[in-house]
């Protein structure tokens, strides 16, 4: 059977955005569906792919994390509850609500995050270590869970946001990378129950990509320094908040 050259790039495209996004907790959703985008493809068929075909590689991811050791259970639960009921309502009143007003103060949020970040880095000591409390990770997931079925970004918000409280990286991206699978999965089947969503060849290839990829993102994790981590992370986050901005 012949392969479509399309779906190729899909699967370049899944693989690129799930290293980044296993590597450094977040851009999944940000990478793929700019680059879907720019080639052609209807913005609805755009979203609901992306989101189908990360709840497939996030469970790959989750699987490789859980398996090195990078999640840390009490930051994962609260973040998979209340990120789960935070999706489902935000899908559900997707359609209801003109929520343009959101993008411009969450882009702002996550760039002052990113320089924080950079700021510890470059500081003499990084501190790290530190567990913000149940009902902190259970607002942050919730918020976050709402803004991801509206497109706004699951990695972006919590994970710089719990970076930027001093919690070690690792941990960080392994726990949210790995409550990302609960999360994307409710707001898949809400999706599926009231827009609809066609598994063809864009879904397939970022699912192939990202399967692919995952492994070797959550052991990047596992054995890269944390400081180059950190600021990986705060370089990525002003990158993508600047470019929000200049498409606003």
């Amino acid at each position: 059977m012949d392969i479509p050259p399309e779906f190729l790039i899909f699967v370049l495209i899944g693989f690129g955005a799930q290293m980044v996004d296993g590597a450094l907790g977040m851009a999944y959703g940000t990478l793929s569906t700019a680059i879907l985008l720019a080639t052609g493809l209807p913005p609805a068929t755009v979203s609901a792919s992306v989101h189908a075909a990360q709840s497939v590689t996030s469970a790959m991811s989750a699987a490789s994390h859980i398996t090195l050791k990078n999640v840390r259970w009490s930051i994962f639960l609260p973040l998979a509850l209340f990120g789960t009921a935070g999706g489902i309502l935000g899908a559900l009143f997707l359609s209801h609500a003109d929520m343009g007003f959101i993008s411009p103060l969450i882009t702002g949020y996550l760039l002052i995050l990113g320089v924080l970040i950079l700021i510890k880095v470059f500081r003499p000591e990084v501190r790290l270590g530190a567990y913000p409390s149940r009902l902190f990770k259970s607002i942050l997931g919730f918020c976050a869970g709402i803004l991801d079925a509206m497109g706004s970004g699951w990695g972006p918000i919590t994970t710089t946001t719990l970076m930027a409280k001093g919690v070690e990286p690792r941990y960080v991206i392994g726990s949210v990378n790995t409550a990302e699978f609960v999360v994307k999965t409710s707001i898949t089947i809400t999706f599926m129950t009231t827009i609809g969503i066609t598994f063809g060849p864009v879904v397939l290839g970022l699912l192939f990509g990202g399967v692919l990829a995952a492994p070797l993102a959550a052991l990047t994790v596992k054995y890269i320094n944390t400081r180059v981590l950190m600021a990986l992370v705060g370089l990525l986050i002003i990158g993508i908040s600047v470019f929000r901005f200049l498409s606003l």
